[in-house]
C-alpha cells in the first residue's frame, strides 16, 4: 500500500508536467499560426481559430469583435508583414489556458505603421479537440528613455 502511494505521488506530478508541456506545445504552435494566417490574410484559418464570443482589444482600448476584427483584416486596413514572438508563457486551466508574451511586429494600421515591441494576453478555451482564441490585448512596450 505505502509503495502504490509513493509510485501515486511520483506519478500525479509527472504526469501533470508532461501534460502542461503538451498544452505548451500546442498553443505555441497556435500561436505562430495565427500570425502566419495575419500576415497571408488567411480569413479561413482565423475564422476556425476565434471563437464566436472574440474580442480583441487594441493598445489604445478599442475593443473588436470576431467580425470586426476579420473584416479589417480582409480591409487592408490592417496589415501585418512580420512577427516574432517570444517569452511565451502558457498556463493552463483544464479547457482554458492563457497565454502571455511579447511580440515584436511590423504592421500598418489604417494607413500608419505601427511597428514596435508589444506585451501580449490571449485566452484559449478548447472545443473539439482544438484550441480557439476567445480574448486577446496587446499593450505598446515603451521604447527605453
Amino acid at each position: 500500500m505505502k509503495r502504490t502511494l509513493a509510485v501515486s505521488l511520483v506519478c500525479l506530478p509527472l504526469a501533470t508536467w508532461v501534460g502542461a508541456q503538451d498544452v505548451q506545445q500546442e498553443l505555441t504552435k497556435v500561436e505562430n499560426g495565427w500570425a502566419e494566417a495575419i500576415v497571408k490574410r488567411d480569413v479561413g484559418a482565423l475564422q476556425k481559430l476565434y471563437a464566436d464570443e472574440y474580442i480583441s482589444t487594441d493598445p489604445m482600448g478599442s475593443v473588436y469583435t470576431k467580425a470586426q476584427d476579420i473584416a479589417s483584416l480582409q480591409s487592408g486596413e490592417f496589415t501585418l508583414t512580420s512577427y516574432k514572438l517570444e517569452d511565451l508563457k502558457v498556463q493552463s486551466h483544464g479547457t482554458v489556458a492563457v497565454v502571455t508574451g511579447r511580440n515584436t511586429i511590423k504592421a500598418t494600421y489604417k494607413g500608419k505603421p505601427i511597428d514596435g515591441a508589444y506585451r501580449f494576453t490571449d485566452v484559449f478555451v478548447k472545443r473539439d479537440g482544438r484550441w480557439q482564441a476567445v480574448a486577446t490585448q496587446g499593450t505598446v512596450i515603451a521604447p527605453p528613455q
